[in-house]
Formats: structure tokens, C-alpha cells, sequence
């Protein structure tokens, strides 16, 4: 029998060291704790939210906290965790250092991934030419770190959305210019990629979210929430029902609707609270929608589309396949 999605929801307020600990255990507790999803000896993949170097007192990066301490989680199992994004300009260790995280990468002795990109087969055969990191294919375990945040092209950014981080960064350029002007197929690309990455386990960093116009122009606003689940899909369904936004209004999540990999919310089990107790009525979504492409300077533009138009016409052959 196919087993009921399940998404763990809490109130937590605190990013506090033993009070975080404390949320985070009690988060993963109705799946059988960290033990659950990581074997000794795994190499286990941390995919935060990392920007582009921005200020992290926007909030609009995963939180250095929670990050250190689910590392923690994974060592205390016998599991080897790294970190690793793929942020579109810089490099991830750059990102990372400039959003506060070297003092926890000395102390957990925590290495940072450099994605690279390899073909994958996906799903869809739209997407067949999809690139997505080998590092992150790699690895024996993925944890998908995300933030709630308000996001001007995509409306909201949760659990899907963040793997697009495993997608090396040029390639990310060019999807954001080839599925520019099309929020659905940006939107189900998004779906293929979180359905090809599978991540093992999303814990959501909603004690303090992003509001107004995300990715980082909008502002803090705390949230009081974590949320975890194996299954990412349902874990952003349960998502845009706390923000009170209709799944429609969210590409990814309708993307998911219409690929059949999205659970409906009465098929969801909630082991601790249910959304409806944790429901917010008035989460501030961007002012106005920008289409997708609109992040990429010009420039930039030109430039990818002489390399892409030139390497979607080379042979798959030429990339070799897995």
C-alpha cells in the first residue's frame, strides 16, 4: 500500500543553539529522528538557500543556525555532511563566507561543494537536456534547506525552488532566459529538477521568512514556523495553505498540480500541528510580478544565448550520459 505523505509541522521561535536543537528534534521525531534518513558513513549533501552574497539581516538566506546544527544531527548519526549551492554569480564558498558561515564550516570541519554539471536523464522529455549537479546526484543523502520567502518572479519560494541551486550556474542562467517569458514551463522545470534531485529529506526555515518582494528586496517576518518532510511536494502544498496564497498563484506548486506529483492536502498527514492552526492572513506576496528573465543583465543575455543555442544543438552524444 502507498504510504500518506507526511509533513511535520511546529511553532519555533527561536534560532537560540539549544533551543533550535530542541525544535529540530522534536520536528523529525514522528519520521524516527535524523537516524531515519542518514546511515553511518553517508556523504550527505546540505543545500541551503545561499544568495548571491547579499546582506544576511534581510533574511533571505537560510539561517547559519540551522544549518549548523542539522550538520551536527547528521554527524551525531555517523553521516559526513557538506554543503554545497550554486549561487549564479560568485562562488559558493564565497556566498557562504559572506553570509556568516565560516566560523560553523571551521568548527564542524564542514566542506563546501563547488557544483558542476553533468547530464541527467529526467523524467520529462522536455527536459531531457537538463544539467544538474553531479555532487549533488553523488551524494548518498540530500537535505534541502529552503526559506519561506516572497519571490518576484515565482510568487513564493519554498522546498522546490531551492533545488534549483543544484543546477551549476550558467545552466541556471540560460533556463531563467529560456523559460523567461513562460512562468508554467519555468515552473515545471523547477518540478523535474526537485523530482530528479528527490531530496531524501526538506527541513523549511519559517521562523523567520521573507515577505513583500523576494527573493531580497522584501523584508523579514517572523514566521514562528519549521516544517519538514520527505516529500517535497507536499511539504510546499501544506506551505502555500499556512500563507494563505492558492496553489495556482504559485508555479511550482500548480507545475506540480499538473504533473500529478503534487498530493492533495486532505491526502497530506500532519503527525503534529495541521496547517489551518498555523494559517496567516495577511503574508505580503511581491507588489507586482516580474518575468522570469528579467534578473539577467543584458549583457549576460547575448552572451548565453550564442552558448546555448550552440550546445542544445551539439549531439547528446557529446555530454556522454549516466
Amino acid at each position: 500500500m502507498h504510504q500518506k505523505p507526511s509533513v511535520s509541522l511546529i511553532r519555533a521561535t527561536s534560532y537560540e543553539r539549544e533551543a533550535l536543537r530542541e525544535s529540530l528534534v522534536t520536528l523529525l521525531e514522528p519520521f524516527g529522528g535524523m537516524a531515519a534518513f542518514v546511515k553511518k558513513g553517508d556523504r550527505v549533501l546540505l543545500k541551503p538557500n545561499l544568495l548571491t552574497g547579499s546582506r544576511p539581516t534581510k533574511e533571505c538566506t537560510t539561517r547559519v543556525e540551522l544549518v549548523y546544527e542539522v550538520a551536527q544531527m547528521v554527524i551525531e548519526v555517523g553521516g559526513k555532511p557538506f554543503l554545497g549551492d550554486s549561487p549564479a554569480f560568485g562562488s559558493a564558498k564565497g556566498v557562504a563566507l559572506a553570509n556568516g558561515y565560516y566560523p560553523v564550516l571551521q568548527e564542524l570541519n564542514l566542506p563546501i561543494s563547488e557544483f558542476h554539471g553533468k547530464r541527467y536523464q529526467t523524467v520529462n522529455e522536455s527536459f531531457n537536456h537538463l544539467l544538474l549537479s553531479k555532487e549533488v546526484m553523488e551524494a548518498d543523502v540530500v537535505i534541502n534547506l529552503p526559506k519561506v520567502k516572497s519571490h518576484g518572479q515565482l510568487t513564493l519560494t519554498l522546498g522546490v525552488k531551492n533545488l534549483f541551486g543544484c543546477v551549476p550556474g550558467k545552466m541556471k542562467a540560460w533556463w531563467h532566459m529560456e523559460a523567461g517569458k513562460d512562468a508554467n514551463r519555468f515552473g515545471e522545470m523547477l518540478v523535474e529538477t526537485a523530482r530528479a534531485i528527490n531530496p531524501n529529506l526538506t527541513i523549511l526555515d519559517g521562523i523567520i521568512g521573507h515577505e513583500g518582494n523576494g527573493p531580497s528586496g522584501g523584508e523579514p517576518r517572523p514566521l514562528g514556523i519549521l516544517a519538514a518532510a520527505s516529500d517535497v511536494f507536499a511539504l510546499d502544498r501544506a506551505m502555500v495553505e499556512i500563507l494563505n496564497v492558492s496553489p495556482h498563484q504559485v508555479p511550482t506548486v500548480a507545475a506540480s498540480q499538473r504533473l500529478g506529483v503534487c498530493p492533495e492536502l486532505a491526502a497530506i498527514e500532519f503527525p503534529q500541528l495541521s496547517p489551518d492552526l498555523l494559517k496567516i492572513e495577511d503574508w505580503r506576496l511581491p507588489d507586482k510580478l516580474m518575468p522570469i528573465d528579467f534578473a539577467m543583465p543584458r549583457v549576460i543575455k547575448s552572451t548565453f544565448k550564442h552558448l546555448y543555442i550552440r550546445f542544445l544543438k551539439e549531439p547528446m552524444s557529446a555530454y556522454g550520459k549516466r
